[in-house]
């Protein structure tokens, strides 16, 4: 099997910390070359000389805030303008926890301009590269609440689903110049916003935060909370050339928890 990534340039968005710290460092095991594009310069110098390197490999960053996307937009055009980009792993925070019926206009606005908007402008900046390279990846993480809404998470389970639509999409229009485009769905993970949700479960139950924990592990099949690597593992093969007969799909990593097919 073929996963070799020499030569190939991926950019990989909210990369220094959770899946996609995890998803930059298996990309940078592979052989590609990393652009980190995340708001935090210190943590993205951290994580740069954390990758891998080999003979002939280069790692650097791009240092934006995805609130701003037209900020996001220029940087990346820029960026581009020198470099061929092959594979782009689209990635950042969920919003806030709380019910559909109590969400602000406001707050779908912001989701759909960090999520949404920021891939459209990713994928226009980094598009006419891989149609010249004829080979391309762009993978979205996303959340299994694309299959099966998730408990209290309104505003997220909307702008996720959008995201997903969005790119079945372009896997459409795309296919031809052989870029694939797909969807991981990460399940319960232990990252930050993991934490900080099951956190707020606990102050609003009166439960511990270690109560809240194992009720979430019991809620898998696998009894256990997944980890980040093994959510970068199936970005890592998607971004290879042993997928390129894959696109247009959703992969649940989820430790079997999601109860659609």
């Amino acid at each position: 099997m073929n996963l070799e990534l020499n030569g190939k340039r991926a950019f990989v968005c909210g990369s220094t910390q959770g899946i996609g710290r995890a998803a930059a460092l298996e990309l940078a095991l592979l052989g590609a070359d990393v652009t980190l594009i995340a708001r935090d310069t210190t943590r993205l110098q951290q994580t740069v000389s954390e990758l891998a390197t080999s003979p002939g490999q280069h790692h650097d960053f791009i240092a934006v805030d995805f609130s701003e996307p037209e900020e996001v937009n220029r940087r990346v055009l820029e960026y581009v303008k020198t470099t061929t980009v092959h594979i782009l792993v689209n990635n950042t925070g969920g919003p806030p926890a709380g019910a559909l019926v109590n969400a602000r206009p406001e707050e779908f606005l912001n989701a759909f301009r960090s999520h949404l908007i920021n891939n459209q402008h990713l994928v226009q900046a980094v598009m006419p590269g891989m149609k010249e390279a004829q080979w391309g990846r762009i993978i979205n993480i996303i959340s299994t609440s694309v299959k099966a809404p998730l408990k209290n998470m309104g505003v997220s389970n909307t702008i996720r689903g959008a995201v997903a639509n969005w790119a079945k999409t372009l896997s459409l229009e795309l296919a031809p110049f052989n870029i694939t485009v797909n969807n991981v769905l990460p399940g319960s993970t232990m990252t930050g916003r993991l934490e900080s949700l099951m956190q707020g479960k606990a102050e609003k139950s009166g439960k511990t935060y270690e109560q809240v924990k194992r009720e979430t592990a019991n809620e898998v099949p696998a009894g256990r909370i997944g980890e980040a690597h093994e959510v970068a593992a199936a970005i890592a093969f998607l971004a290879s050339p042993a997928a390129s007969y894959i696109t247009g799909i959703n992969i649940p990593v989820d430790g079997g928890r999601t109860s659609s097919l």
